[in-house]
């Protein structure tokens, strides 16, 4: 007879035997315009998050990854495809994913692996390559969500939820993990969540949280664009004058009940009394730096509930014992703006959207606290998820897997040089149309339409010695030799992405004449 010492440690081993011949699980967590400066793996100055935290300090935290399009609905197609904007036909919020061409979750599918996609999709057609999808329907508001999932028969169906976005995602994506995916297979599955989006707002529970607290202002809040050429200050997205009563909790309940509009006013109320009251007497600045901390700390309280959400999930993987066999990575559709250059939202080419997080735990593969520096992207996601699944990767993607950098084993042949492209102007927020090159130390930029018109602006930054891109050398004779690198590196990346069969000007230019007859 065995002894229970003997029996514990042959199923002991047996687990870890079995778990060693499974292919991993992968669990991707991803929010929306969650930006380095709001996470204090990266930077702890303004929040504390100790869950996502956790996974940088049982993993690896990425220092310079990158996106080709920094905004929402492109950022997911990149990262569904493995290709460029200009190749899988999503360059902005306007378009309509083609759901049915090649995607990553498809081919896990086809290689054994169950999928699944709960959140925000925001790709407008109905997810394909899907075992199970629950999803926000387009934007999705941040209280009592309809959502879109398949019905009985198959087809898709939109049902109403009651409660708090991110909370109510969470509870989905628990519920699949515990209820309703095989055991006996591998999954992927990708919890979406619509935080910390526009308009930023909080969950009841934190509704007071930071009332107590006045945030960092960043140096760059009160920049005057001159450094650079028009399109940065012709864009409307200050916080100064560009956000509206909604986004700062003076008007407007979403799609609240009644209930929650109760705690709503309970909360915000008094606070907006008080500003009401002062502001006759406040100064210009006075009123700016009030407005940064109304909207700043929204936004915080947006990503607290991300973060209880992540350390719910990362619970349920231990008490499952799912941990050790599970690659749990975490990142963001692009960068945000805290009010650097005075600034909300996305989309430019700028350090702070430009870089996204990226974090990810894989025990016994990422050395944990470890932290690397080179040049990765949303890109690169889905060639790593295939890569993790034993799956081989299709030639026509763009990207390459991140598993041997996970290893601790960077390619001698890993890019050094990183290509940007974004679309939308014409569009939100008026950031004109540009695309460029860095390498981490320079970053050259051409900015080529704005409202309608042709432009060609050029910038230059030097990062090591101006880290918040404020004054552009593209005109200075002692970056001759730089510039003529970086433009010859643009160049030759534009046709390696097959992204320079049109001068992007041409058609524009062509418009406008157009409309002049």
């Amino acid at each position: 007879m065995k002894s229970p010492l003997l029996a514990t440690l042959i199923a002991l081993v047996a687990t870890a035997v079995t778990q060693a011949a499974s292919p991993p699980n992968i669990v991707f967590i991803f929010t929306d315009d969650h930006c380095e400066q709001a996470l204090s793996a990266y930077d702890p100055a303004r929040i504390t998050t100790p869950n996502l935290d956790r996974i940088a300090n049982e993993g690896m935290r990425f220092d310079r990854c990158y996106v080709t399009n920094a905004i929402c609905g492109p950022s997911r197609a990149v990262i569904q495809t493995g290709k460029y904007s200009h190749i899988n036909g999503f360059k902005t919020n306007r378009d309509r994913f083609n759901g049915d061409q090649q995607t990553f979750p498809k081919l896990l599918k086809a290689n054994g692996y169950q999928t699944a996609v709960v959140g925000k999709w925001h790709l407008v057609s109905t997810p394909q390559g899907y075992d199970y999808y629950d999803v926000l329907k387009g934007q999705g508001p941040y209280y009592n969500p309809p959502m879109l999932t398949a019905g009985p028969d198959g087809n898709p169906v939109m049902r109403p939820h009651t409660g708090y976005t991110t909370e109510i995602i969470t509870e989905k994506t628990l519920a699949w993990l515990k209820e309703q995916r095989d055991p006996n297979k591998p999954f992927m599955l990708m919890c979406q969540h619509k935080a910390p989006h526009r308009n930023w707002m909080p969950s009841p529970k934190y509704l007071n949280w930071l009332d107590d607290v006045t945030i960092p202002e960043p140096e760059t809040l009160w920049d005057d664009y001159s450094g650079r050429t028009r399109s940065a200050s012709r864009q409307q997205m200050t916080i100064k004058e560009h956000l509206n009563s909604n986004d700062l909790k003076l008007t407007g309940y979403g799609t609240m009940n009644a209930e929650q509009r109760k705690a709503w006013d309970a909360a915000y109320g008094p606070k907006n009394e008080a500003f009401k009251k002062a502001q006759a007497t406040m100064t210009e600045k006075e009123i700016v730096q009030w407005k940064y901390q109304r909207y700043v700390k929204d936004y915080l309280r947006c990503v607290k509930s991300v973060d209880d959400s992540v350390g719910a999930v990362l619970d349920y993987l231990d008490e499952a014992g799912l941990a050790d066999n599970t690659v749990v990575i975490y990142s963001s559709d692009q960068g945000w703006y805290l009010g650097e250059h005075g600034w909300f939202d996305k989309r430019w080419m700028y350090e702070e959207s430009l870089k996204t997080p990226l974090m990810v735990r894989w025990p016994g593969v990422v050395k944990p606290g470890s932290v690397n520096n080179d040049i990765v992207s949303n890109l690169d996601y889905a060639e790593t998820f295939l890569d993790i699944a034993g799956t081989d990767i299709p030639s026509d993607m763009q990207g390459r897997s991140l598993v041997p950098i996970f290893k601790g084993n960077t390619p001698a042949d890993w890019r050094k040089t990183f290509y940007y492209h974004y679309y939308e102007n014409p569009g939100a927020h008026n950031v004109a149309r540009h695309y460029g090159v860095t390498n981490g130390r320079h970053k050259l930029i051409r900015f080529y339409a704005l409202e309608g018109e042709a432009i060609d602006d050029w910038e230059l930054f030097d990062l090591q010695k101006d880290p918040n891109e404020l004054n552009s050398v593209y005109a200075n004779p002692e970056y001759a030799s730089v510039r003529a690198e970086m433009e010859s590196e643009l160049a030759r990346l534009r046709k390696q992405y097959d992204d320079e069969t049109l001068d992007p000007i041409q058609p524009i230019r062509k418009r406008a004449k157009q409309q002049r007859r």
